[in-house]
This record gives C-alpha cells, structure tokens and sequence, in this order.
C-alpha cells in the first residue's frame, strides 16, 4: 500500500494513485460553534481528523490568533489592519495604506527573510521541521500568504483604486507587482532551497458569478508575475498547487499555462460538467466541495449524491482528483458525519 505521500505525488502526476486524496478541514469559528458535539463526530472518523483526541482543545480559552479574533484588530507586516466581527473566521482589511501612490515613495516593504505576514519568520526552523517530516515520509509543502498578489494588491491600494489602475494602465502598479513578486520570490527560493514536494500559492480570483478581473486584464497585470514565481518550482520538479475561490473557469487554463500542476477550484459557482469539459486532465483538480448550499443545509443523500457525482465526472483511475471541504458556520455537525461518509464511500471508488 502507498504511503499518504506517495499516492498524493501519484495522483497528482497521474501516474495511478489507490485512492482519491481527502481532507475535511473545520474552520476554527465552527468548533467554536459545535464545540464537543463536533468533536464528537470528528472522534468517529480518525482518518479525517487524526489530530483530534477528547479534551484536544480547551474551547473557552482558545486562542484564535492574528486577524482571526473578534473585537481585535491586527495590523500586519504589510501595514494592512484586520479585523473580523466572528472569532476563527479571518478578517478583512480597513485601512489602505498605499491609497495615495505618494506614499510608494517610502513605503517599507517587509523583509522576507525575516518577518512574515503575520510574525516573525525562522527559515532555520522551517527546515528543520520540513526536513524532519521528509524523513518521516510525510508530504511537505511550503506556501505563499493567502493573497500575496492580486488581494494584496487590493489590500494596499484599495479595490476602486486597483480598478482605476489595471483600466488605465498606471505605470506605478506594474512597479507595484515587480516589487511584490521580489518579495515572494525570496519566500519561494527559501522553500525549494530546503526542499519541498509541493509549493502552494493561494490568490482568490472570482466572485460568485464571474472572475473579479476580466481574463484579458488578468493575462496582462497577474500572469506574468504567477509565471516569474513558479517557474523556478517547474524547474526543479517541485509540484506547484494553485488555490482560488470563486468563480475561475476563464482563467483555469491560464493558471496552467503559469505553471499550475494542481489547481482549486470551487465546485458549484464552476459548475462540475464546466470543470469535466474545461481542465480535467490538463491538471490535478484539488475541487473544493460546496461550502454554500448542500453541505451546510442538504440532506445526508444530497450530500452523498454531491460527492459521488464529482468522484464519477471528474476522476479517474489515472489521478488527477483531489477533494477538500472547508467546514464553515452553520454547518451542523450531523452533516460533517454525512459528509465524511461519502468521502470515505468514494475515496476507492475508481479502484474497486
């Protein structure tokens, strides 16, 4: 039998994994909703959360950590405050710092080697523990910040002012973008100087119904600078993951032709037959399982059905699926028993 990493490695290059890759993962803002009656549902299903144990977390008295916490806003490297009004579900940024494109003069952009997004960074330790989960035959990864550039790009100049900018061409942002891409560029020459299976990049694209940018402005201002970062991942063989909610179906052939080896879409605001005639098989499909409609609010066979369409129209015996459920509020905990009942139904369904 194939370890978690080598039928993740597997699946991804289509060279016939022995199972689907699965994972459930519960925001921090529902086991603060479900507290113990999550727990115990997560306690029946190990092979979905073999982190949990009864009394694994103190519920009263957890820590939900920077721009995560209610009533507490947080001011990042970057200058960006966040605040969020739901303890475990991230915040949103209140403030511009680079409204005015007269404060790019002197803005003082983080070191990388040094400070991330949120703290201080030890690469040292990074690769100790990175290498220390290689040799115990774990899949390692490194990761960007969720939206180093296109969100960070809104983050700072604000979303009017980012639209007025890609619409008239400003100069200044394209000086913007080289400067951000210099930044990530440390983060990504770190991580494959330690040695990673996989290098994600999370940037959210779309909205529900469409992609924020058109796909015309997003091949000339984000491609170019998603190819810039991931062609020194390509040029070492390091497998590169794409995430990005929303409606991204424009543009999911562009995220490959970027270098994208497993890219994540979003089930339902793409549609599963969409997704089947567009990009399966061009890349791996980490498909992110409805979060909206049927898995917060259907039926135990609504979600069985859900899962097993998706399996029958997107896998195949070569690879090339992966599935991942973000548990988010109100999501009760009888459906994350369904739901991982489903997983586990389908996760051999085209080896059996």
């Amino acid at each position: 039998m194939l370890t978690h990493r080598e039928n993740t490695l597997r699946n991804a290059r289509f060279q016939g994994p022995e199972w689907i890759p699965m994972t459930v993962a519960c925001s921090n803002a529902s086991w603060d909703q479900w507290r113990e009656e999550l727990e115990a549902v997560a306690l029946r299903h190990p092979d979905f959360f073999p982190y949990v144990h009864e009394g694994w977390r103190d519920y009263d008295h957890f820590d939900f950590g920077p721009a995560h916490t209610k009533g507490v806003p947080f001011t990042d490297a970057w200058g960006c405050t966040w605040e969020t009004a739901v303890n475990g579900l991230e915040g949103v940024v209140t403030n511009t710092p680079l409204a005015d494109w007269e404060a790019f003069e002197t803005y003082p952009f983080p070191d990388p080697n040094r400070t991330g997004d949120r703290g201080p960074v030890d690469w040292e330790a990074t690769a100790k523990a990175i290498r220390a989960a290689r040799e115990a035959g774990h899949l390692t990864a490194g990761s960007t910040a969720h939206g180093f550039l296109f969100l960070r790009l809104q983050y700072l100049r604000g979303f009017e002012n980012l639209m007025l900018d890609m619409a008239t061409g400003d100069p200044r942002l394209q000086q913007l973008i080289d400067k951000i891409v210099a930044h990530t560029q440390v983060i990504v020459r770190n991580y494959l100087r330690i040695g990673v299976d996989v290098m994600e990049f999370a940037d959210d694209l779309g909205t529900q119904t469409a992609t924020i940018i058109g796909p015309e402005n997003f091949r000339r201002w984000i491609k170019p600078a998603y190819t810039k970062l991931m062609a020194p991942c390509k040029a070492t063989g390091t497998l590169v993951g794409f995430h990005s909610d929303g409606y991204t179906l424009d543009i999911l052939e562009d995220q490959v032709a970027a270098g994208v080896d497993i890219v994540n879409p979003q089930d339902l605001a793409n549609g599963i037959d969409n997704l089947a005639r567009t990009i399966k098989g061009k890349a791996c499909i980490r498909l992110d399982i409805d979060r909206q409609t049927i898995i917060p609010f259907g039926t135990r066979k609504e979600i069985h059905d859900l899962i097993e369409e998706e399996v029958r129209k997107l896998g195949d015996p070569s690879g090339g699926l992966e599935l991942i459920c973000g548990i988010y509020p109100p999501t009760p905990p009888e459906n994350v028993d369904a739901l991982c009942e489903a997983l586990r139904k389908f996760r051999t369904y085209w080896w059996d």
